[in-house]
């Protein structure tokens, strides 16, 4: 065994084992305690329940699952009690069934459990997706990484701080991202029809689908016939979740519209870019990284799935999804992990850059590491920090990571793609064999 392998592992487990100890024996605490002073409830704080209990009640009893009768009962497991618009501390998420009503498909085999096995079973499925998902798109890269370096990525990314939340909170964000790896992973082993259904099945979360979706379809429409499969298997799986829907819930497609408007009217969610820079700055910046990716992706529409820069320019268009969608929860930042992984792939295989792009990587690597800096230093002084200071801990997690990762990120992706299609001769790129 190496040196340089046993202190890495090591490192990585430190890491992410700080990590969640702080998540389970700090911030937990500190929320509880919080929770008690105003009086605010907590219940189980799945957010798998909502789903689940809309699924169950519409499958068993035929119940509109977008009803305001099923959103108290969401709340009564959710925090507890139904929530009262009369207590000022009251948490403004209502917790409504907020998603596309062919979800219920996917969760129909749990509701006939107790919600405590499915809960248990659940999050374990997301820590194998995790990990499945790092092997996945290490091939979709290609990426021939040692074990070694495989068990470290792994470790790290199941104790990275969005993972971590994502597992905690159980955010089917982590099982659309498992299902976009799945996708890529089945693109490049030829899989096509196999692929397009589960680029259909993750649009159960179509904010987050929704860029990867554009990319593949134009991808596929680029060399038409060899690549119609994976638009036909898209289409007819798509097909039958929106007519299997229609069937069990008619109307469901306007009562999801309603949801979503109230969702983001009680929530004020808003994309990292409009957080970050006020809403006009923020939308031009949104639309100025839509146009910077197209043109990225564009030229390499005709390359093969088994070409490198068809995993980068996916990675590309996820990183694309975290810096847009309408909320800037942690837990999306999984989608994050392709770019993380092909830059490190240009470090590791030594790929000449610019000076400036070599320290832009090195920021945007110190912004990564910066919550385990953070949680490995409070689990340390556990018993000595005082409240005020695991507060300023939590800002440091939750506004410099949060925000300026995502940003860097999707930059060091743009640029990394455009220099990988520079280095590589176009007419390697655009006389690619058809698969």
């Amino acid at each position: 065994m190496r040196p340089s392998f046993v202190l890495g592992l090591a490192l990585a487990v430190v890491a992410s084992a700080s990590t969640w100890f702080y998540v389970d024996r700090i911030l937990r605490t500190q929320q509880i305690a919080d929770a008690a002073v105003h009086s605010r409830p907590r219940g189980n704080l799945s957010d798998l329940y909502p789903r689940w209990l809309g699924a169950r009640e519409l499958l068993q009893h035929g119940r509109n699952p977008y009803s305001a009768e099923v959103t108290r009962e969401i709340q009564q497991g959710y925090y507890g009690r139904p929530l009262d618009p009369a207590r000022p501390n009251d948490p403004k998420d209502q917790q409504g069934f907020a998603y596309p009503v062919y979800v219920v498909f996917l969760l129909a085999p749990t509701v006939e459990l107790p919600f405590d096995a499915v809960k248990i079973g659940f999050r374990w499925l997301l820590v194998g997706l995790a990990a499945g998902s790092i092997l996945l798109w290490l091939s979709i890269l290609r990426w021939k990484a040692s074990f070694g370096t495989m068990l470290i990525l792994i470790v790290l990314v199941l104790g990275w701080w969005p993972m971590v939340q994502g597992i905690k909170l159980q955010q089917l964000s982590l099982l659309v991202a498992g299902m976009l790896a799945a996708c890529g992973a089945s693109i490049t082993g030829g899989w096509l029809l196999l692929a397009g259904g589960l680029l259909a099945l993750a649009t159960i979360k179509p904010q987050l689908a929704w860029p990867l979706v554009l990319w593949l379809l134009l991808w596929a429409a680029s060399d038409w016939r060899s690549r119609r499969r994976l638009v036909f298997g898209f289409g007819f799986v798509m097909l039958l979740l929106l007519g299997g829907a229609q069937l069990l819930l008619p109307g469901w497609l306007r009562m999801f519209v309603e949801a979503i408007r109230q969702y983001h009217q009680y929530t004020q969610n808003q994309s990292v870019l409009i957080w970050m820079f006020g809403s006009i700055a923020g939308r031009i910046l949104e639309a100025a990284s839509v146009i910077l990716c197209a043109i990225s992706i564009w030229p390499v529409r005709k390359a093969p799935a088994t070409n490198p820069e068809f995993g980068q320019a996916s990675a590309l268009a996820l990183a694309l999804t975290v810096l847009i969608v309408p909320m800037f929860a942690p837990y999306n930042q999984v989608l994050l992990v392709p770019a993380v992984l092909a830059l490190l792939q240009s470090e590791v295989s030594r790929d000449p850059v610019l000076p400036a792009i070599r320290l832009a990587r090195a920021v945007g690597c110190l912004l990564l590491v910066l919550p385990s800096i953070a949680t490995v230093g409070s689990s340390m002084g556990y018993l000595g920090l005082v409240p005020a200071v695991r507060e300023q801990v939590w800002h440091l997690l939750f506004l410099y990571s949060n925000f300026l990762v995502p940003i860097f990120i999707l930059g060091l992706a743009l640029l990394h793609t455009w220099g990988s299609q520079r280095s590589q001769p176009r007419t390697l790129r655009d006389n690619a064999p058809a698969e």
